[in-house]
């Protein structure tokens, strides 16, 4: 028999998969905001969603223009946007890549797209992952930003097993906006924020492996400072 908790998630799921948007308005961010008014003193403090990029490297594929035209349908449809091709800054002879050569696709999400994309990759994407164990921790940047990588593009609804003649993986960096007082302007602050949207959103965030042994937040951040000085002595040795 289900409990009351069990019910509670069932509920919370029920009204992201309906509407991520509105559920972060009228649910999340007032919930943050009254449960830890220490952190969130206004609602502009609260993180939300900015933009999603998704990115893929071609390299001399992207000089086959049926492959290349192959892979932006691919990306249209797992998307719904047209991608942008990216193209190389500089020539590097060493890797024969000429300057303005075609290398990769990208594609910003940013609104609806961002939201529809958002809940595909939240409640049908990550499902189909084989042996999937949850995204790391260790994936958020300074900023708060969180960027992870997917291997094949059949974990897509959209995509067509008999369509896809080699697998070709994509990265992901979901962009956050953070208004952050200047006493959490520190890069263990944002990525804590990063953390508790993320668990709202119901990210399946791996919480065991590195930062396991640790009781609090601040002990991270001391081990963080560490390594730093470390690397510092490292280079004033080089």
């Amino acid at each position: 028999m289900l409990n009351q908790h069990s019910l509670e998630e069932i509920a919370d799921i029920h009204n992201l998969l309906g509407n991520i948007k509105k559920e972060y308005e009228e649910g999340i961010k007032p919930v943050l905001i009254k449960n830890t008014p220490s952190r969130f003193r206004n609602p502009h403090t609260v993180p939300k969603l900015k933009k999603i990029q998704i990115n893929r490297g071609l390299g001399l594929t992207a000089q086959n223009t049926n492959l290349l035209k192959k892979n932006i349908e691919e990306f249209e449809k797992i998307t719904g946007q047209k991608p942008v091709i990216t193209k190389a800054k500089k020539a590097i002879a060493g890797f024969k890549i000429r300057e303005d050569m075609e290398l990769g696709l990208s594609v910003t999400l940013r609104g609806e797209k961002m939201y529809a994309f958002l809940t595909k990759l939240l409640f049908f994407t990550f499902a189909q992952i084989r042996d999937f164990r949850g995204l790391s921790l260790r994936s958020f940047d300074k900023a708060g930003n969180y960027t992870f990588g997917l291997k094949e593009q059949l974990i897509f609804p959209e995509i067509d097993y008999d369509d896809v003649d080699k697998t070709e993986g994509i990265t992901i960096t979901i962009v956050l906006e953070q208004s952050s007082p200047k006493y959490q302007s520190k890069a263990i602050d944002r990525i804590l924020n990063g953390m508790i949207l993320f668990k709202f959103l119901r990210f399946p965030l791996n919480d065991c492996g590195y930062y396991e042994k640790h009781s609090s937040f601040s002990e991270v951040s001391q081990v963080w400072d560490r390594k730093r000085h470390l690397k510092r002595k490292r280079w004033s040795q080089e």
